[in-house]
């Protein structure tokens, strides 16, 4: 009987075989593509980076947190580690909060850390959504990309209140019942809207129907939009500054992998480490200072976190006995006129792609970034906006500022409410002057080059200065932007004007009347032969 011989099948072929499969498959070949997908280097692109980041440590530390917080509103006497509170009545939910920050074993770093990174979210996400704007970055195809990360951004300022009120201390206990009382105020639906929210009357289990808020519904839904995003950005070319050889044909940057994945990599372990840092060695919600929250009671001096600041500062600057009576209810314009007015700006700030897209008739693809200079009516805009919140931001702090500086806090009031009115205004025309100023030094500097300083004699007795010439980037820099000029107004078939017609056509002149010219290929080469004649004479 003759023996098989069976040749014995090395676990190297099986994964080389295995390798070769998934090179060969479709998801190997797009994976290939993207890791050698070009990625341009900005500083600004890093705030989406940073942002990112913040998100991954406040899950972390989120997590570590759940496993010692109890989300109950239910009394108990206080027998813990902080001495100043032994004997004290308060909430499970500041019960537990107070052995995590002074019995967990690294309980009050990782507290810390967990409120620092959703401070540090909160800024890079603002940070990054400006930068978006102020380039416009948001054109098309990137409108949905705004919408999208402007989605995250309200959704983590929901995360952040809802995190805040979750101690149940004096501070977010003051917190719950302004909210409470602006809720009280809607008219014909406060009661019940309030009824719903809180679980009852005032503060009843508002804890508790806030912690499956904050800790699971709005993160996955985080989680979800950052994944809608990344998918954006991967199935869209990136956008670029312009520079030699960048067109919106083509990306010149350093390859995803390894050159963008490293210095990202090293990104990711700097923002881990300096929030540590700041959280080994900066207190923040010292809650034992607070105690606990009572519903006759309020902290004095007390101020939101900077992200809820706006909010706080609208209600602030209302004239007092803003309401009337309408059909036998009082309405409160005090709480009305602050909610309408925020919720404007936001659905303004979300909507604005689309508003500038009508307005302009730009419906092309653009992959070039614009300098905020070679936009000046959008760069004039974005300045009247951060005006506008800056101003309800400081608003929040108004007894503050009044304290310190010890003036009047009615002084204060009229002084914000002033430059709420005027602040965005004068910020608009200034900021719209100085970037058509930019833009008419970036021509000069383009036709007849840089200043030196030097003065030269000519042949004939004229004095002129010497310019230095700049290098191609530079130029290419200054000059590579696109010129928009007013949409014209014309009738239709029938010979009308409709009145969306004429406004967008009254809004394109607003955008497009005062404008600077970029430097046409002729008068460049003409420049160019003016300087060579006057280096010839020089010579």
């Amino acid at each position: 009987m003759t023996a098989t011989r069976v040749t014995p099948i090395h676990p190297f072929h099986v994964t080389d075989r295995l390798s070769e499969s998934l090179k060969r498959s479709a998801a190997g070949r797009a994976a290939a593509r993207l890791a050698t997908r070009a990625v341009p280097t900005h500083w600004s692109f890093m705030f989406a980076e940073v942002a990112l980041y913040s998100f991954i440590v406040v899950l972390v530390t989120g997590v570590f947190l759940s496993f010692f917080f109890d989300p109950s509103s239910t009394v108990v006497t206080y027998q813990g580690a902080y001495q100043p509170l032994s004997g004290i009545d308060m909430s499970r939910a500041l019960d537990s909060t107070l052995h995590i920050s002074f019995e967990v074993r690294g309980g009050l770093l990782i507290r810390q850390a967990h409120h620092w990174a959703s401070l540090l979210l909160l800024a890079a996400l603002a940070m990054h959504l400006l930068s978006m704007f102020f380039t416009g970055a948001f054109r098309r195809p990137r409108q949905l990309n705004w919408f999208v990360a402007f989605a995250v951004f309200a959704l983590c300022l929901i995360a952040g209140w809802t995190g805040y009120a979750l101690p149940d201390d004096m501070l977010s206990g003051t917190g719950l019942r302004i909210v409470h009382g602006v809720i009280l105020g809607i008219p014909v639906i406060g009661t019940w809207l309030a009824f719903l929210v809180f679980g009852g009357q005032f503060p009843s289990q508002i804890i508790a129907n806030f912690y499956p808020v904050h800790a699971i519904v709005v993160p996955l839904v985080i989680v979800a939009l950052i994944g809608v995003y990344v998918a954006l950005l991967i199935s869209q070319r990136p956008a670029q500054f312009a520079g030699p050889g960048r067109s919106n044909d083509n990306v010149v940057g350093i390859p995803l992998l390894p050159r963008y994945a490293a210095l990202s990599g090293g990104l990711f372990f700097l923002v881990f480490a300096v929030i540590l840092l700041i959280s080994a060695t900066v207190t923040i919600n010292p809650i034992w200072n607070y105690g606990p929250s009572s519903p006759g009671d309020a902290s004095a001096g007390s101020q939101p976190d900077w992200y809820m600041g706006f909010l706080d500062g609208a209600l602030r600057l209302v004239p007092p006995g803003w309401e009337f009576e309408l059909f036998g209810q009082t309405v409160t314009v005090a709480v009305l006129a602050p909610l309408a007015v925020v919720g404007g700006f936001m659905a303004v700030v979300a909507l604005y792609p689309f508003i500038e897209a009508w307005i302009t008739g730009d419906r092309r693809e653009h992959h070039i970034l614009d300098r905020p200079r070679n936009a000046p009516t959008r760069t004039g805009i974005g300045v009247a906006g951060v005006i506008f919140y800056a101003t309800l931001w400081g608003a929040a702090s108004s007894d503050i500022v009044a304290t310190q500086f010890r003036v009047s806090i009615e002084a204060v009031t009229l002084l914000y409410q002033v430059t709420l009115l005027i602040g965005p205004i004068a910020g608009f025309l200034i900021a719209r002057q100085v970037a058509l100023a930019l833009q008419r030094r970036d021509r000069e500097l383009v036709l007849h080059g840089v200043e030196t300083g030097r003065i030269v004699r000519m042949p004939g007795g004229e004095y002129i200065e010497v310019h230095r010439p700049l290098d191609a980037y530079e130029q290419w820099r200054l000059v590579d932007f696109e010129e928009h000029a007013p949409l014209m107004l014309r009738p239709d078939a029938q010979g009308r004007i409709t009145v969306s017609q004429w406004l967008r056509a009254r809004l394109s002149r607003f955008f497009f009347e005062d404008r600077v010219r970029p430097v046409t290929r002729k008068e460049l080469r003409r420049g160019r032969g003016v300087e060579s004649n006057r280096d010839h004479l020089l010579l």
